[in-house]
């Protein structure tokens, strides 16, 4: 009887053993393949979540100035000739010679 409880905890031992191995072993796997993935991002040039998000405020922020700046620019041209309607300035031409 006392063999069998020995044996079992020489089981125990080993299943003990081989359990905190295989945690190592998934520690060092995930770092090697956090690892391998950065030097791919970095590879790739792509960029970090947080300068994506910054990026992203920076458009709109932009978006919403340009929209400011057309409503004020077609309330300054309603107010400088309120029945010529003027073209817009890609349409417009100048009377200067051609380069």
């Amino acid at each position: 009887m006392q063999t069998r409880n020995r044996l079992l905890e020489d089981l125990a031992k080993v299943a003990s053993g081989a359990a905190s191995t295989v945690v190592g072993m998934k520690e060092e796997v995930d770092a090697i393949v956090r690892q391998r993935v950065e030097r791919l991002a970095a590879e790739l040039n792509l960029v970090t979540r947080e300068e994506f998000e910054a990026t992203r405020e920076m458009v709109a922020e932009a978006v919403a100035a340009m929209e400011l700046m057309q409503e004020r620019l077609a309330a300054l041209e309603a107010r400088l000739s309120p029945e010529v309607e003027t073209p817009p300035m890609a349409e417009q031409t100048t009377d200067g010679p051609a380069a």
